[in-house]
């Protein structure tokens, strides 16, 4: 960051009392305004997914390591060795290559006692990562040490991070994050007190190990702690929690003996803590050294199972309870460890504000989307939304420091609200979920060759350039952005895969004798629901006891049209409107159904929107009715879902009474379709994305001189899976 940046530039020049006068003052804000996530930060106790525990069964880790700054950190290290030993403990250490000190005659000692030698960054300057070209020819001197000293760990000097770019160093492990310390130059902790794993774009990738109790110069020097209450509360927690009390000391700032310098503190603090450890938990801990922890966590987990930490932002001018795509990436990414916040607006029936969904940290920031059938208004409440995500997205970023950005359509504009994480170095992914120009003529009835048109078509490829990479939701509009607006080498499709972790198979409950027809999605009139009214109408003579169900827009005009339309038809309580209801409890709703419907009218939008609810309906083994469309021939035929002619309200009865009549027919339209649900659902599909999101937050050195970037050597590991 650019004020850490000046500020380890202008260091040598600043005195120290200066400086600690400086950094107190801000811990004493940051203390004040931390309260909620220091010492303890809850989110940061929860165990990851695919968790393999601690060796022998132990209830939690203690590992315990040491940055070595100076000559005189040197000189104690031996006496600091000595300590340890006493009470059973071994430790990491990790010395500066070059600069003031090298403490070369001490690497040998500790290496030759059986504790662990590792690689402190090349100078003790901050200026690592000033810029790619620096780090690339940092790194290069970094691998070198690392092999000179047999080390497999590094721990970059005050803590500073870019996960990403130290792939290029080949170390099997990294130590230079914290779950929560406010009081670090950066402070965007990772929230979790267990160890986790980076991968790069090869399938490889490295062991993150966060310190979890607060380091010695913050507590005593900084905040001037005078007593071990900190640490120990922590660690108590820590250890009801099972997780990883990793904390890093200084030998530097330990006074042995004589009389404290202004910058030290009392060795009998460290001292009172290992005494604490032995004799409350005594049994209970796996204490192990650094690179134990990253062997035993290679060993114990697959690295297809292995959780992430990455910090991923999603903006979505949608209510996140109710959007099956933003969820299903969402709890994804959440499900394998990263950190994922959402903004989005709130739904029906919900506040604005901040709600914890399954992982994922939803900011609602806007009250529901409601009477948008006119593009002014639309417009209104859409940029509405931009502002208020922009500055609150802003505000997340300076303190969590996001790896990427996945912004939603529509609007396509909004993609301009991740403008400071992107100038932060963020990498930001568009992902159209509807191409707006041809939906603006749909659901406006604008003019495609319109001034209006024009400037869609031009936000859509100023959006496009402005973003890293793009994704669009199914092959024809992939076809037709890459000829108008996005270069085809960062523009890939997602389907909307059905997710088998909310769309399992639910079993029937009804038993009422009645037949019903379902439909779940937007009232917009590109979906053809009046057609599916007077469809229903005719089958009503011969079906009496069927009754047709609306999932959606409730309130809107268009449910006040379609309940005219059904009272025009005398099918007065027989159509029944429902609003939308979260996700989770669609997939009960269908099941209780009997055919699923999907009439879009080819004449539209509709007949290059692809629909998620057909494998939805498909997943609960409820048969599909969908009109044909350019869109759904493409990845549907005959043997999976029962067409009929776009707009024909009579075909369209008609294949409806072929489905409940026709047992066969029916039967196989069921089996059919859970067939191609297995093959095409999110579980067999998601690596696709996942990969993207790898490749995105993984920085690539390959632009560099080659004579600057480190060779690409890392430690062997299996592929995982999702990649073979």
């Amino acid at each position: 960051m650019l004020v850490n940046d000046v500020y380890y530039h202008a260091k040598p020049f600043i005195p120290w009392r200066v400086r600690i006068g400086l950094r107190r003052l801000r811990a004493r804000y940051k203390r004040a305004t931390s309260a909620n996530v220091w010492p303890i930060d809850e989110q940061a106790g929860s165990t990851p997914a695919n968790w393999p525990g601690w060796p022998d069964g132990k209830r939690f880790a203690v590992v315990l390591t040491h940055d070595v700054e100076s000559e005189k950190g040197c000189a104690r290290v031996r006496q600091l060795m000595d300590l340890e030993l006493k009470y059973g403990f071994k430790s990491s250490f990790y010395f500066v290559p070059e600069g003031d000190q090298t403490c070369d005659g001490m690497r040998d000692t500790v290496a030759g006692a059986g504790f662990e030698l590792g690689v402190h960054g090349l100078e003790h300057d901050g200026k690592l990562y000033g810029s790619k070209q620096i780090f690339a020819a940092k790194a290069v001197r970094i691998r070198e040490y690392l092999q000179r000293w047999n080390a497999v760990g590094f721990r970059s000097p005050f803590m500073q991070h870019r996960l990403g770019w130290l792939h290029q160093l080949g170390v099997q492990y990294d130590a230079s994050t914290f779950d929560a310390d406010p009081f670090e130059p950066e402070a965007d902790g990772m929230r979790t007190i267990f160890p986790f794993w980076v991968p790069d774009v090869s399938g490889g990738g490295y062991v993150e190990l966060p310190y979890t109790l607060i380091q010695d110069f913050n507590l005593f020097i900084v905040l001037r702690e005078r007593n071990i209450d900190v640490w120990t509360k922590k660690l108590d927690w820590i250890a009801e929690h099972g997780g990883m009390a990793l904390l890093n000391t200084h030998p530097d700032y330990m006074c042995f003996e004589g009389t404290r310098a202004r910058d030290e503190y009392p060795v009998r603090y460290y001292e009172e803590f290992l005494s604490y450890i032995r004799e409350k938990y005594e049994g209970q801990f796996w204490s192990g050294l650094s690179r134990d922890v990253n062997q035993h966590y290679r060993a114990s987990a697959p690295v297809s199972l292995r959780n992430t930490r990455r910090r991923i932002c999603m903006i979505a001018y949608a209510g996140y309870a109710v959007d099956n795509r933003v969820r299903r990436y969402a709890e994804t990414l959440a499900r394998q460890g990263d950190k994922v916040d959402v903004i989005a607006v709130s739904c029906s029936g919900e506040q604005v504000g901040v709600e914890e969904m399954n992982g994922v940290t939803v900011h609602k920031v806007q009250g529901p989307k409601v009477n948008e059938h006119k593009a002014w208004r639309y417009a209104y409440n859409a940029l509405r939304f931009f502002m208020k995500s922009s500055a609150l997205l802003a505000r997340l970023h300076a303190r969590n420091r996001y790896d990427l950005i996945h912004v939603h359509n529509m609007p396509d504009f909004l993609v301009f609200s991740a403008w400071y994480p992107k100038l932060a170095g963020a990498k930001v992914i568009l992902d159209i979920h509807d191409i707006v120009p041809e939906l603006f003529v749909s659901k406006f009835k604008g003019n495609k060759n319109g001034v209006v048109c024009a400037l869609l078509r031009r936000l859509e490829k100023a959006s496009a350039a402005f973003s890293d990479h793009v994704i669009v939701s199914n092959d024809v509009w992939h076809k037709k952005l890459i000829s108008r607006s996005v270069p085809e080498a960062k523009c890939s499709v997602v389907l909307n895969h059905v997710d088998p972790v909310i769309f399992y198979r639910r079993p029937r409950t009804r038993n009422d004798g009645k037949v019903v027809v379902i439909f779940h999605g937007s009232f917009q009139w590109h979906q053809g629901l009046d057609i599916a009214v007077e469809a229903f109408a005719r089958i009503r003579t011969t079906v009496p006891n069927a009754e047709l169900h609306l999932y959606g827009d409730s309130g809107t005009t268009a449910a006040a049209d379609l309940g005219r339309l059904a009272q025009s038809l005398g099918l007065n309580g027989n159509v029944k409107v429902h609003d939308r209801v979260p996700i989770d409890k669609i997939p009960d709703i269908i099941a209780n159904a009997d055919i699923g419907v999907v009439p879009k009218r080819a004449d539209s939008f509709g007949n290059e929107a692809y629909s998620t609810k057909i494998m939805e309906f498909m997943s609960q083994g409820v048969p599909v009715v969908i009109s044909r469309t350019a869109i759904d021939s493409f990845y549907f035929d005959e043997t999976a879902v029962r067409f009929f002619p776009s707009g024909n309200s009579q075909a369209m009865a008609n294949a409806m009474l072929d489905v409940l009549h026709d047992e066969r027919l029916r039967t196989t339209l069921i089996a059919k379709g859970l067939e191609y649900v297995e093959r095409n659902c999110w579980e067999r599909h998601k690596c696709g994305y996942l990969n993207l999101v790898t490749s995105l937050t993984t920085e690539d050195f390959a632009s560099l001189p080659p004579e600057t970037v480190a060779s690409s050597q890392r430690v062997p590991a299996p592929e995982p899976e999702n990649l073979r």
